[in-house]
């Protein structure tokens, strides 16, 4: 356990010396977005793209680790849906918005760091092939549902899914994260290999990722907060730390996925709410309060879901 402790802990506490850092005003809460942006923009791609070009995949095929890790996604996404229209008597938009948040896990600014911490450089492969899909697939079904969910809440004409497709594809295509997948891609499958100057520079940003990600990640949470609607933030809450890595943690055995890859997708499924659940309010103008406070919970008590999913792969 205290092999656990030293692995997650300082995840967690990079995160709370972010956030300590705007509340004590020691630092500007625009300083945070500027570091955010670094991470997005710069040194998260550079590590997917390193990580990528230097990966040795073994042969494995990636279809059943998407299948492990989405089938996660979608028992959780369609309970998270369920209790907010069912349970609580929310319209549609409301439902999607708790899909959304009981179901987009921080992969970027908490599952990488906490991936290459505990599971390490094989960890981080499973992980890449993951976000390959990750990000293009849950904003393409978020925001397809959520214009549905509008559509049919206002009654105004929809955009029709060719138009909304190519918006996301539009921007998808910008997406730094997109390019440094991509590019790590094009090569490790042709073979060359980076002169040694230009891979220390890569290794010494790619290296940058992690703590920055954390740091950011706190700086921001000061925005958010808790923000009412707690009898729905707390079961999306424990959606997104127990039954959404559980679920991940049952189809990675029944698709019999190596211990590493296993633990790398349980890790990163048990990991908070990301602010994508925010960015979908605030694009759509709905759901603020239960994107807000979901992220703050679930950041809260995610040492603990962490640590607690950490131990049961030692099992």
């Amino acid at each position: 356990m205290y092999a656990i402790a030293h692995d997650v802990l300082p995840i967690f506490i990079l995160i709370l010396i972010g956030w300590s850092l705007v509340k004590t005003r020691v630092l500007n809460a625009d300083i945070g977005e500027g570091l955010g942006e670094f991470v997005f923009k710069v040194a998260v791609p550079v590590l997917l793209f390193r990580t990528i070009s230097q990966a040795d995949f073994h042969g494995a095929s990636p279809f059943k680790l998407w299948v492990a890790y989405f089938a996660g996604v979608g028992v959780t996404w369609t309970i998270g849906h369920l209790v907010a229209t069912r349970l609580f008597d929310r319209d549609e938009r409301v439902g999607v918005l708790a899909g959304v948040s009981s179901a987009f896990a921080n992969n970027i600014f908490i599952g990488l760091p906490l991936v290459e911490r505990t599971v390490g450089a094989e960890g981080l492969v499973p992980l890449s092939i993951l976000l390959a899909v990750h990000l293009p697939l849950m904003m393409v079904i978020g925001t397809v549902l959520m214009e549905r969910a509008e559509q049919m809440a206002s009654g105004r004409p929809s955009r029709g899914l060719k138009a909304v497709l190519r918006q996301i594809g539009s921007n998808l295509a910008r997406n730094p994260l997109v390019i440094g997948l991509v590019a790590g891609l094009a090569v490790h499958l042709s073979g060359l290999h980076l002169p040694d100057v230009l891979d220390g520079v890569v290794a010494q940003i790619a290296t940058m990722a992690a703590p920055a990600a954390l740091i950011s990640l706190g700086m921001a949470l000061n925005k958010y907060g808790v923000a009412g609607n707690m009898r729905i933030a707390g079961i999306i809450s424990a959606l997104k730390l127990l039954v959404m890595p559980a679920t991940v943690w049952g189809a990675c055995h029944l698709l019999g996925l190596s211990p590493a890859w296993t633990a790398a997708l349980v890790l990163t499924s048990s990991v908070p709410t990301g602010i994508n659940a925010w960015l979908i309010a605030n694009r759509f103008g709905v759901g603020h309060a239960i994107a807000a406070s979901s992220i703050t919970l679930t950041t809260a008590l995610g040492v603990l879901s962490v640590t607690f999913w950490a131990y049961m792969l030692q099992q």
